[in-house]
């Protein structure tokens, strides 16, 4: 699992090992992992011309300290202060004593204009709002360089991912004893370019704020049968989908459901033909819903429409006793009381454009603060809640860290994806598993079919397709 904890609890941990070690010696340790990492980088040290933008943090700390690594290894190093007096003093000697220059800001800007790397270390983790107007020409500066930022980009909110101004857009972050919660979420994640964690000892207590399922971990999770299985045994997911203008959603939803791990799939709806012609081992029913027969989920909204007959299909739903996905037209329709006089789990999938109307928000706002959103629609609905996007986000009303899906691609912004998400995180409701750890693994499966169909134009049903070949992948472990 790849976690991320919040400033708060990364600076106590350092106090706590610092109270431990020699005066300095966290620093350097810091320094050592950014200087190594950034050799990896250059490929080449000797003759490269590298340019430090230091600030008056630790962050400006480290970058000097590295700066004076790779001056002893042959790089012309330049640093570029942006607070003079205020620079780190002993990372200062130990640039000049490794033959390192130093300059201000004013006169910094052709060094670097001319560097194959530029250190970014002007802003630390405790930084709040954009760059200042002085850091503005030095980071546009270093745009046809190698940018590589120091803990995190200077610019961007740490704890939450936000960026409320102009940020450093960096190739590479190196970062420092634990992931950052803001360097896996959007719109900071895509500031931070390729991550890399370097361990300096931090002992760091209690749940994580935010967490990333990686490969072992939806392995553990994907439910498996036995040889005492049958195909109730295995669950039922019920999905209730689709209306006369959108068939196709019907036939997506049940698609994603039949490949997440389920025994079997009903179908409730006006969409049965359609569903049958494509799906013949699906069951399927009229209606209503409480009539369909048996299930251990059901999942209920896309494609429904917002009619009448969506309605009670809707509220049919919730009054069942199992586990319910509320997706697309069923979010429109839902409230956070039928949500909460509910004694079962419920899982809400909206994408931002949703969100921001369940939240009273715009669009842009809830993109902006992706993970204040999802905690509220949480805190809202008290259910869990998948908020679908640029990084797919699961919060649950158990104050457990909340996940970030690491493994979508931009090309999943495309009709009907969410619909086989959907039946996809359903189905493995009804295999088992809790609400949390459903749409984890299904958020992760689905970005990874996804990936594997290439980087280009795909369709939704050619994701529902690759969940197969995903699954046994990962089961492989």
């Amino acid at each position: 699992m790849r976690t991320g904890f919040s400033v708060e609890t990364v600076r106590a941990a350092e106090r706590q090992l610092m109270a431990e070690l020699p005066e300095g010696a966290l620093m350097r340790r810091a320094a050592a992992g950014l200087a190594a990492a950034s050799a990896e980088l250059l490929g080449r040290v000797s003759g490269a011309r590298v340019a430090l933008l230091v600030g008056s943090g630790d962050n400006g700390g480290d970058a000097l300290y590295a700066g004076a690594r790779l001056a002893r290894r042959g790089a012309g190093v330049t640093a570029v202060l942006l607070s003079p007096g205020r620079a780190h003093p002993g990372g200062l000697r130990a640039l000049r004593a490794a033959g390192g220059r130093v300059q201000d800001a004013a006169d910094g800007v052709r060094a670097v204009s001319r560097a194959d790397l530029v250190l970014d270390g002007i802003v630390g983790i405790g930084g709040r709002g954009g760059l200042r107007e002085t850091a503005l020409p030095l980071v546009e500066a270093a745009a046809g360089a190698l940018v590589v930022a120091v803990d995190l980009p200077s610019g961007v909110d740490a704890d939450t991912g936000e960026v409320r101004g102009a940020a450093v857009r960096a190739d590479a972050t190196i970062t420092f004893g634990t992931y950052k919660p803001g360097l896996l979420i959007d719109p900071a994640r895509e500031y931070a370019g390729a991550l890399r964690l370097v361990d300096i000892g931090l002992r760091l207590p209690g749940e994580p704020d935010v967490e990333a399922l990686q490969h072992a971990d939806a392995a553990r999770l994907l439910p498996r049968p036995t040889g005492e299985s049958d195909k109730y045994r295995r669950g039922v997911v019920g999905v209730v989908a689709g209306s006369a203008r959108y068939p196709g959603a019907a036939v997506l939803a049940v698609a994603g459901a039949l490949r997440g791990g389920a025994g079997a799939v009903r179908y409730v709806g006006p969409a049965a033909d359609a569903v049958i012609a494509r799906f013949p081992e699906t069951l399927v029913s009229a209606g209503p819903p409480a009539k369909a027969g048996r299930v251990q989920s059901w999942v209920v909204g896309p494609g429904l429409g917002d009619g009448s007959e969506a309605r009670q299909a809707l509220e049919d739903v919730l009054a069942s006793d199992v586990p319910v996905l509320v997706d697309a037209d069923g979010l429109r329709l839902l409230s956070p009381e039928a949500v909460r006089r509910r004694s079962a789990e419920t899982i809400l999938t909206p994408h931002a454009g949703e969100a921001a109307a369940l939240l009273g928000l715009s669009r842009e706002e809830v993109e902006a603060a992706r993970l204040a959103a999802v905690r509220s629609l949480t805190e809202r609905y008290g259910a869990t809640t998948l908020l679908k996007g640029s990084t797919t986000l699961i919060a649950s009303p158990h104050h457990h860290p909340v996940r970030v899906n690491p493994t979508g691609t931009p090309w999943l912004a495309t009709a009907g994806s969410g619909d086989v998400l959907s039946g996809l995180t359903g189905s493995l409701l009804a295999a088992g598993l809790p609400g949390r750890d459903a749409a984890a693994v299904g958020a992760y499966l689905h970005g990874l079919a996804a990936r594997r169909l290439g980087a280009g134009p795909i369709t939704s049903m050619g994701v529902a397709e690759g969940l197969e070949g995903v699954w046994r992948d990962v089961a492989r472990g």
